[in-house]
Parts: C-alpha cells; sequence; structure tokens
C-alpha cells in the first residue's frame, strides 16, 4: 500500500469520530426536523407549516422582532467589543489592566443568575429605581420588551467576543503600525487599511458565534421579553410545549437553521476565498 493512500486511510480514522458526533448530533435532527416540518394534519407531506409562518400576523412579528433584535444584539456586540479590544491593545494604564482583569467575569456567571440579576437592577422596581425615586426620577421600562433583551446578549456576548478580538489584534506586529505612523498615515487610515483587514477573520468568527448565540437564545427573552413579540426560541417553546404542535415547532426551528445557515454561508465563502489566495 502506497504511503499516500495509508495517510489518506489514518486521517479518515482520525477525523470519524468528529464526524459521526456531528452526524448524530446535528446533521441527523435537522434531517428529521425537515421531514416533521413537512407534515400536514391529512397525513401527507407539503408546505403549509412554512406557509403558516409567513402569513400568520403573529409568526410573522415574532420573525421580524427576532431578526431586528439579533441585528441590534450584533451590531452592538461588535461596537463594543471591538473598541474595547482597541483599548486593551494600544492603550496603557491602570484603567487598562483593570479591563484586562475584569472583562470576562460575565463569562462566569450563569445566565440564569445574570437574567434573575437584569430584573431586580432594572426592573420596575428594581434596586436602580429604587434609588431614582428619592430624586424625583422615575427610571422608565428598560426591561420585559426588546431593550431588556438587548441589554441581556450585550452581557452576555461582549466578553466572548472581546476575548476573540484582543487575540486578533494582539497578533499584530506593533512594527506595522509604527511603520504606518512614520509613512504619516492617521489613526483612521491605520484601522481601515492595516488593523481591520489583519483582524477580519477573527471579527467574522466573532460575528458567527454572536449571530447563532443570539438568535437561538431562550432564557433571557423567555424572562425579559415581553408576551407579544416573541423571540422565535420561546415562541418555538410554546409551540411544542403548550400547542403540542409538534411539525409548526419543528418547522419554526429548521427555518431558525436556516436564517443561521444564511450567516454561514457568507463565513464559509469568505474563508474559502482567503484559503484560496493564500494558496
Amino acid at each position: 500500500m502506497r504511503k499516500e493512500v495509508k495517510q489518506a486511510i489514518a486521517g479518515l480514522i482520525m477525523v470519524s469520530p468528529s464526524f459521526l458526533l456531528l452526524l448524530i448530533i446535528v446533521v441527523i435532527p435537522i434531517v428529521q426536523s425537515l421531514i416533521s416540518s413537512l407534515g400536514n394534519d391529512s397525513g401527507g407531506y407539503d408546505l403549509s407549516r412554512y406557509q403558516f409562518l409567513f402569513t400568520d400576523k403573529g409568526m410573522r412579528s415574532n420573525i421580524i422582532f427576532t431578526i431586528k433584535v439579533t441585528l441590534l444584539s450584533c451590531a452592538l456586540v461588535l461596537l463594543v467589543s471591538y473598541s474595547m479590544a482597541l483599548y486593551i491593545r494600544f492603550s496603557s494604564g491602570k484603567l487598562v489592566d483593570w479591563i484586562r482583569k475584569t472583562y470576562m467575569i460575565p463569562l462566569f456567571i450563569p445566565g440564569v443568575i445574570a437574567t434573575y440579576g437584569l430584573m431586580n437592577l432594572l426592573g420596575n422596581h428594581g434596586w436602580l429605581a429604587r434609588l431614582l425615586m428619592p430624586l424625583g426620577i422615575v427610571l422608565p421600562r428598560i426591561i420585559f420588551d426588546e431593550k431588556g433583551i438587548i441589554i441581556a446578549n450585550l452581557w452576555f456576548n461582549i466578553p466572548f467576543a472581546t476575548m476573540l478580538l484582543s487575540s486578533a489584534l494582539a497578533g499584530i506586529p506593533a512594527s506595522i503600525i509604527e511603520s504606518a505612523r512614520d509613512m504619516g498615515a492617521g489613526k483612521l487610515r491605520i484601522f481601515l487599511r492595516f488593523i481591520f483587514p489583519l483582524s477580519y477573520k477573527t471579527f467574522l468568527v466573532a460575528l458567527t458565534f454572536v449571530f447563532m448565540g443570539v438568535i437561538g437564545s431562550f432564557t433571557a427573552p423567555f424572562l425579559l421579553g415581553a408576551n407579544s413579540p416573541q423571540m422565535l426560541g420561546v415562541s418555538m417553546q410554546q409551540v411544542f410545549g403548550v400547542f403540542q404542535e409538534r411539525e409548526q415547532a419543528a418547522a419554526m426551528a429548521f427555518f431558525t437553521f436556516l436564517l443561521c445557515s444564511v450567516l454561514g454561508f457568507f463565513y464559509i465563502r469568505s474563508m474559502a476565498k482567503e484559503e484560496a489566495a493564500n494558496g
């Protein structure tokens, strides 16, 4: 047997556990959800479940609300995280050291506990409202609508995104920045020409993880969101657990998967183009 064939067989053996795990945990449930979502009340198969997603007013509102909250959360998370990562990378002092030591703390707080803390902090009768009451300041409604969900998403995702982006920025050689400054390039030009292109791959990874986490979230939308409209995760749970409509819940799950696949497609295509350029 040739050496190349042996290496190919060894490679297949090494990746087979990961492939089997992916097949069992991801691929098979997706296929089962698709088949289940195509079932109708008469025992046949059609697209009536998906048609309901776009013709029912409540479902359509949930989809629009989910996309809106997800996009706003991603934009704010990446804006704050990138700004924080830039500050940590290119600044120094006690404040930078303090941020570097503390920004990871939210990652170690369970989501339910963090959500409960936000409810006690920002609720109409929370301790922030009680502190402001003697000053004659009435705290506006912050949680139990889309603002509460977005605030929770910021809490959950900023530390992780900052960690990824900080690692990418730390890998940019200081000589590149110094050479650009010596050539007279300003801060904005250095960022657009050097810093962002060199950290774009990690930025896309952070965007992908934040998008997937927000669009499929349940705890914060369930506890901090309004009764209507709802995030798809909360609506899916009600359709499946309360109304016992298994096929409709499967259609919602597969539709959520398709939304995630759109971003996944752009991510894979971007990585493929980069690999082709490097090759």
